[in-house]
């Protein structure tokens, strides 16, 4: 078990409506009295128990009984100023409208770059990079445990020459990049900055989102390659380099995306995202890093579910708890490091194989509640993802979604539209509280790395699932075209990834390792060997390993070396 970390001080949420009584004004009692009794007397719910898509109970009506304790000035305030619950900028979407991140990857590192040509010529404004299976657990793709995966879910990266084609005629010093990449996301990162170098990009100016959060891969994604501690001192070099190299570059996205597609609710997604955003921030701290230095280097990454309401006060609370602990915890002097930033995605666990044209309602109603959450970067799913990688068509069509709620819905003229609504602020303050309790539990285990060591954000989540499972298989929650109004559909035409994507990777990496000085390989892969058996920072080695055409199976594999695999605890 890990040492129990710095700054792990109790920071207690305002008092609210989860732990005072409530108390209804007179007249809100004459209501239920003279106007809702006898409506119920006619008429009644169509159910006796209405929650959140998480379980979360709500009321029928809320009012100013719901906040007795609620004080604008402290737990609203304005927007661009703590507590940064309207927002984290004073103008949000009238000056500047989010940017708009479409995920794409798939085949070959051409196959990829020419979708990113197109999407952009579409009005995309930021890239984002998927990679395939084998990329992301540190493979080539000539490697025996890649077969099968090559290219499948995400563009196959195997080297720096890969990198080359993927970002050919796109200059990385005039557009933001985002990375999905965990384990490896140092090595591919440094071919990343060896791209921009080649350039001619100053590494001081370019920008974009490394995702680089391994926590959320031992609780949720499973796509971890090294034990805990070694894999944590990989992500805070990255945070070393990243503020003496590339001060406008986001090191880390802390991802509570996966888990909430391991089946969380949005409290355990608000709750073990947040959790480790504190844990790097301390791991960060006791590598001797100043807090206002790296933090903010550091942006989050949230899922953007179906229950509208529940997700805006989610996006509310992350802002105000992160404040909170930056100033409270921490004692940090730098606004730039209270003001959470984050990038959202919507739900790719609520799209349904069965119907897939619904999937474009469900998407552009999750796209808006992360805009009137104050998002500042969102990916729009497509339509055919329960199937397969999105078409072009599909892609267009997510893309024109977020377009039209940009341009279309009215819902950027004014900051935070929604504040002050007595049920926004009120399951606001919920969402606050039964985060904190999380915390503080995982306080009390001596942080996130124990705290996964022991099971605990696992066990959690998959209890959550199967409650929800429970929930649609009762059809308690209603599934449209799953559970209920079920009907006949015509075939959808998918993206289809062939087998020839591997040929052309395994000759390209035939004719780079022909091509490339082995004995300067070797001599790189050496000391990065050597480099991990100590203490040094790490990236500068991996750099110069990429740089020599080191694949990256090969420098996962010297970390391997020194370093082991990780096998996961069993959940009882």
């Amino acid at each position: 078990m890990s040492e129990k970390p710095r700054g792990t001080t109790q920071t207690a949420p305002p008092a609210d409506a989860s732990s005072t009584p409530r108390k209804p004004a007179a007249k809100e009692l004459a209501w239920e009295k003279n106007t809702l009794q006898p409506t119920l007397e006619k008429s009644l719910e169509r159910q006796t128990e209405f929650t959140t898509v998480s379980g979360h109970p709500i009321r029928r009506l809320y009012t100013e009984a719901d906040l007795p304790n609620w004080d604008p000035e402290r737990d609203l305030g304005f927007p661009g100023e703590p507590p940064y619950t309207r927002g984290i900028h004073s103008t949000m979407y009238r000056s500047r409208l989010w940017t708009m991140r479409q995920f794409a990857g798939f085949g070959t590192a051409e196959d990829t770059n020419q979708r990113f040509r197109y999407l952009t010529s579409q009005g995309q404004t930021g890239l984002s990079t998927a990679f395939d299976l084998p990329t992301l657990m540190g493979y080539d793709s000539d490697h025996p445990l890649a077969e099968g995966e090559v290219g499948k879910c995400g563009v196959a990266i195997s080297s720096l020459a890969d990198m080359e084609v993927l970002f050919d005629h796109i200059p990385l010093a005039n557009v933001t990049t985002s990375m999905t990449i965990n384990s490896p996301a140092a090595v591919i990162w440094a071919m990343y900055l060896a791209v921009a170098e080649k350039q001619g990009a100053d590494w001081k100016k370019i920008s974009g989102t490394l995702q680089n959060d391994i926590l959320k891969e031992y609780i949720a994604q499973k796509e971890y390659i090294y034990p805990p501690e070694p894999s944590m001192r990989l992500v805070i070099d990255t945070f070393e380099f990243g503020v003496k190299n590339t001060p406008k570059f986001n090191t880390i996205s802390i991802s509570g995306y996966h888990i909430r597609e391991a089946g969380s609710t949005a409290i355990q997604e608000l709750a073990f995202t947040l959790r480790d955003g504190l844990e790097y921030v301390e791991w960060g701290m006791r590598r001797g890093m100043d807090i206002d230095q790296f933090v903010p280097q550091l942006s989050f990454f949230f899922n953007a579910h179906n229950d509208f309401f529940e997700e805006i006060a989610k996006y509310r609370a992350a802002r105000r708890i992160w404040h909170k602990a930056m100033v409270e915890r921490y004692k940090s002097k730098n606004p730039r490091s209270w003001a959470l930033r984050f990038h959202s995605q919507t739900a790719g666990c609520s799209l349904t194989a069965q119907q897939p044209y619904n999937n474009v309602v469900r998407t552009a109603l999750q796209a808006l509640a992360a805009v009137l959450g104050g998002t500042q970067s969102l990916h729009t799913n497509s339509l055919d993802e329960a199937w397969a990688l999105p078409t072009e068509f599909a892609a267009t069509i997510a893309l024109r979604t977020q377009q039209i709620i940009a341009h279309e819905t009215g819902v950027t003229n004014t900051v935070d539209p929604l504040g002050g609504s007595y049920f926004v602020e009120t399951l606001t303050n919920e969402a606050e509280r039964g985060a904190w309790d999380y915390i503080e539990k995982i306080d009390s285990m001596g942080g996130m790395v124990a705290a996964i060591e022991r099971g605990y954000p696992q066990r959690e989540i998959a209890e959550a699932s199967y409650r929800y499972q429970m929930a649609v298989d009762r059809k308690e929650k209603i599934i449209v075209g799953v559970n209920d109004f079920v009907s006949e559909e015509k075939p959808l035409e998918t993206l289809q990834i062939d087998e020839t994507v591997a040929r052309r990777q395994a000759d390209r990496l035939r004719k780079l390792r022909a091509e490339r000085s082995q004995a300067e390989v070797d001599r790189r892969l050496n000391s990065l060997r050597t480099a991990a058996k100590g203490n040094e920072n790490l990236m500068p080695f991996i750099f110069d390993a990429v740089k020599s055409y080191a694949t990256l199976g090969e420098i996962c594999d010297a970390m391997r070396d020194v370093f082991g695999t990780y096998e996961e605890v069993a959940i009882t």
